[in-house]
């Protein structure tokens, strides 16, 4: 029976080398591709006009003697500069690069790369006109200073890669400061995917939210934004129980609470969650456990399969560490998980803040939201779910694909009509106006990127053997 057992385990760890190896050559190749074809096109965006130039009467209008009237009319009225400039569509990417997703603080430099893909997805999926700023202030209260500073420029904030704890505060601050709505996609966008996800699979596996326990696995910007999230979306707190690197979060731990001026959330949650007052080490977090959100660090073997084998019946598990997640999806089913999401794309359920910030924002800027209410997330979230649902829901179709451009026109219609239940609205919007902006505001984007490719103006993208 022993040599049995041993020999099944030596089967798995096979079978766990083949598939990390496998993973690892796909991820070589994947990044050798992009490397060679960031190169080729010298980044991902440009500047486009659109307006018309043909003549020398055309550039009298757009810029001088013409442009002085609508500088004069803003003079008056500084609110006029949303109908006269692209302001109104127009939002910036701030990040120091301190806390890039998958590679840590690489500085502003190495991280415009992923700010230019943000500001890709901003325009495809949403329509929205972002221009990414890469900057070198590090401390908190210089990131706020530089929000405050932009401001004029632009229609929304989207803070990114930041590292926490000042990620909290920046966003807290820079909230009270500007006029502008200011979001951090790392929390808010990653939270409002989860609950979005969430919702879906207790759908599938038949469980009400006001029964479920759950282990947050990390304790990082986003699993402290999905805190934040949840409670507000009514999670009794007490049926929390979450963990860091060094075991369950609870009253006691004596080293957060010596940085508790620091780490305000952090403590929060020490105080506020594990209403079973659990002490230990990760493992003993899982313990009959509905649901288990990770947001730690990139895997696998980082969620053991014996953890979650002591889970309860039909266990949803969200491991959302990139680029791997923290255990692999076939190993979470075969050690018991009725539901397994991921970060990526390559497998089912991808849970992504892509699914939310781009409709999110279309929305917000439409109805001119003076800020980003958890309300608007939530109303995100269960958008999401509703057009899910309308497909099908399934242990292995959980949310919407990435590409699905008619999902973020449906969000950006139910954030826009938050925003307005709320009175957070400048701009008050019906829902149907909503979705049909959104959906001419995506449909323009994708169309004007297909004509440039048809007339050449955009190189198509060779084909692997081809680089």
């Amino acid at each position: 029976m022993k040599r049995h057992s041993e020999q099944a385990k030596n089967e798995a760890m096979a079978l766990a080398t083949q598939k990390s190896n496998k993973a690892s050559n796909v991820v070589d190749d994947l990044a050798n591709r992009a490397l060679a074809m960031h190169a080729r096109y010298r980044g991902k965006i440009q500047t486009q006009a659109k307006v018309p130039v043909s003549n020398l009467h055309d550039l009298a209008i757009w810029y001088t003697p013409g442009v002085a009237e609508p500088c004069r009319a803003i003079t008056v009225d500084p609110e006029s500069a949303f109908a006269y400039t692209n302001r109104g569509n127009t939002i910036a990417i701030v990040s120091d690069g301190s806390r890039v997703l998958g590679l840590g603080d690489i500085g502003p430099e190495a991280g415009l790369p992923v700010m230019e893909g943000k500001t890709l997805l901003f325009k495809m999926f949403g329509g929205v006109d972002a221009v990414p700023l890469c900057i070198r202030a590090r401390d908190a209260a210089d990131i706020v200073r530089v929000v405050e500073m932009i401001e004029p420029s632009f229609g929304g904030i989207n803070l990114e890669d930041i590292a926490q704890p000042k990620c909290f505060k920046v966003l807290d601050e820079a909230r009270h400061r500007v006029s502008i709505p200011v979001w951090h996609d790392d929390q808010q966008g990653s939270a409002t995917a989860v609950l979005a996800a969430l919702l879906a699979a207790l759908d599938v596996v038949g469980k009400p939210l006001d029964k479920i326990r759950i282990v947050l696995f990390g304790v990082g910007a986003a699993n402290v934004a999905t805190y934040r999230l949840l409670t507000a979306y009514g999670l009794d707190p007490k049926a929390i129980i979450a963990c860091d690197t060094k075991g369950i979060l609870h009253a006691g731990r004596s080293d957060i609470d010596q940085q508790k001026a620091e780490f305000v959330d952090k403590w929060r949650i020490c105080l506020e969650s594990n209403g079973d007052k659990r002490r230990g080490g990760a493992e003993l977090a899982f313990r009959g456990a509905d649901v288990c959100i990770a947001f730690s660090r990139s895997g696998p073997d980082v969620i053991f399969p014996d953890w979650i084998r002591t889970m309860g019946a039909n266990a949803i598990v969200l491991a959302c560490a990139n680029p791997i997640p923290e255990i692999w999806p076939d190993v979470a089913r075969n050690a018991g998980a009725q539901i397994v999401a991921t970060g990526r794309s390559d497998f089912p359920n991808q849970v992504n803040n892509s699914l939310v910030f781009p409709g999110l924002f279309r929305g917000v800027l439409d109805v001119r939201a003076r800020t980003i209410s958890n309300g608007m997330a939530i109303a995100a979230a269960e958008e999401l779910v509703a057009a899910a649902r309308e497909k099908g829901l399934s242990p292995d179709r959980l949310l919407p694909s990435m590409d699905d451009w008619t999902a973020a026109a449906r969000v950006a219609a139910a954030t826009g009509v938050a925003a307005v239940t709320e009175g957070l609205a400048l701009n008050p919007l019906d829902r149907d106006e909503l979705e049909r902006r959104a959906r001419d505001a995506i449909g323009q984007s994708r169309a004007s990127v297909e004509r440039l490719i048809e007339a050449g103006l955009i190189a198509a993208v060779p084909r692997p053997h081809t680089i």
